[in-house]
């Protein structure tokens, strides 16, 4: 497993921006599929985005395309989520996950194939 750290969560106000960051203190992300989930209260954790390992190809969930953009510097063992236009309905906390094998576009969305989480980071997007 890759041990991954979330930063760059925080309050902004609504149309904002913000920049979440993924980092990995262990093993190295190149060979990792990589995706970005968040849970708000009283919902279900729920796919915003993942990046395949070889390819780059990202992919998102519907609601949140041309909003959201992922991306991974493998040198640096860092994966990004930036979130433009923000609104209130993007309060969550986010999490970055990392699996070894993701073979669809669905497998992408499914968070029971990431075998590794980070501990979560609070976005928090005021009206």
């Amino acid at each position: 497993q890759v041990q991954l750290v979330e930063s760059g969560g925080g309050l902004v106000q609504t149309g904002g921006s913000l920049r979440l960051s993924c980092a990995s203190s262990g093993r190295a992300i190149r060979r990792y599929a990589m995706g970005w989930f968040r849970q708000a209260p009283g919902k279900e954790r729920e796919f915003v985005a993942g990046i395949d390992w070889d390819t780059d190809n990202a992919y998102y969930e519907d609601s949140l395309k041309g909003r959201f953009t992922i991306s991974r510097d493998n040198a640096e063992n860092t994966m990004y989520l930036q979130m433009n236009s923000l609104k209130p309905e993007d309060t969550a906390v986010y999490y970055c996950a990392a699996a070894t094998r993701l073979f669809s576009v669905f497998d992408f969305t499914y968070d029971g194939l990431y075998d590794s989480w980070g501990q979560g980071t609070q976005v928090t997007v005021s009206s």
